[in-house]
């Protein structure tokens, strides 16, 4: 990112958001606010206040990109600039970045989740909490998008929208058992030209019964079946022993509803054997899906935790549940300013790659030129 005002890549994605202020009453320009708002939140700034303080400590660099022709805007402002983009606008420019810097490559795991804000409820209103959909890309672990909805039901709703914002051609895309409904894996297969792994649960009664009658008979014949192909891991770390063994069977001739799934290819099952001092637990878990093999299977049901992992950082590294925003677009747009912020963080897999989130964070607080790295690797 060259010293020049308003050079580089981010003010090509952001510059072109709509400020619906009042012309001639503006005395911050837009794209200063937001470049200030993604700076401070890459620096350990959470809060509004925070980005103030950060930015009046940091003016003299500020300076070096952005004109700041009445000094720096108070927090009141960054957030009332927060308050009035449009959401949707903001969140179009940060995938058409996202699609300039991830690599979907054919079998890539893109997982889609919900996340509830849970400092957005207001019981006083009876307001309740945003609830943000989001894409996940394995391959770069980077947040490749997101959607609102106002409540995790309405995430059977938000999921298409989300798809038709992304570009993940030849992806495989995984998706909680809210998601697994028949229009949503006819529009990955149709619409996005990819591949689907549906977690299947009690949402879907009958179908769900006889996908685990059908694997009970399997097990009880040792799982000696040609159809069936299957797959085992371990992994060991600080005293917990996990094992998981993947089935997935591509003999669905038996199935009633195989027509109703567009591409259905196969049925999974994943038994997990979790052993910590000694203590065994086993779980299962079901799934529809249109890959062709168990390794296929395998990978998207182990790589959708992504997604989750994320949705920890989220909480503990960029405080999001703690966060008060409740009111307009505000905490819509701020949910898309942390994942911003998070995926430039992540982005540095060379000066600080065995680092966590937090001290990266932290370093660049300290140091301008770790900064300046970071934003230089995201937008060239």
């Amino acid at each position: 990112m060259g010293k020049k005002l308003y050079k580089g890549s981010f003010f090509d994605h952001f510059m072109i958001i709509y400020d619906p202020r009042q012309e001639g009453k503006v005395r911050h320009k837009l794209i200063d606010v937001l470049f200030i708002a993604v700076a401070a939140s890459i620096c350990y700034c959470n809060e509004w206040l925070d980005m103030e303080d950060w930015a009046i400590e940091n003016e003299d660099w500020l300076k070096q990109y952005l004109e700041l022709p009445n000094g720096i805007p108070s927090w009141y402002t960054i957030e009332r600039v927060f308050d009035i983009i449009d959401p949707k606008q903001f969140e179009m420019c940060f995938m058409e970045w996202m699609r300039e810097i991830t690599n979907i490559k054919k079998g890539s795991v893109v997982a889609i989740d919900g996340k509830t804000m849970r400092g957005t409820i207001d019981k006083e209103s009876g307001k309740k909490a945003i609830h943000i959909v989001s894409a996940w890309c394995s391959e770069n672990k980077l947040v490749m998008g997101q959607v609102k909805t106002d409540e995790k039901s309405n995430e059977i709703t938000a999921i298409p929208e989300l798809l038709d914002m992304l570009f993940i051609k030849g992806a495989i895309v995984t998706i909680d058992a809210m998601g697994c409904q028949k229009d949503i894996a006819k529009k990955i297969v149709k619409d996005a030209k990819a591949d689907y792994v549906l977690s299947l649960k009690e949402n879907h009664p009958l179908l769900y019964e006889e996908v685990e009658a059908y694997f009970k008979d399997v097990e009880k014949s040792g799982f000696n079946d040609k159809n069936i192909g299957a797959l085992r891991t371990i992994e060991k770390g600080h005293g917990r022993i996990e094992e998981r063994l993947y089935y997935y069977s591509t003999d669905t001739s038996w199935m009633n509803v195989q027509k109703d799934w567009e591409k259905l290819k196969g049925i999974g099952m994943v038994i997990r054997r979790c052993e910590i001092k000694g203590r065994v637990t086993e779980e299962r878990a079901y799934h529809l899906a249109s890959v062709n093999a168990v390794e296929d299977y395998a990978r998207g049901v182990r790589l959708h935790w992504g997604v989750e992992s994320m949705h920890w950082s989220l909480d503990v590294t960029f405080r999001e549940d703690a966060n008060r925003t409740r009111t307009g677009k505000a905490p819509q747009n701020l949910a898309m300013l942390k994942r911003l912020a998070m995926n430039m963080v992540k982005k540095d897999q060379e000066r600080y790659p065995k680092r966590s989130l937090r001290s990266r964070r932290f370093l660049a607080s300290l140091k301008k030129d770790y900064l300046e790295y970071i934003f230089r690797i995201n937008f060239r």
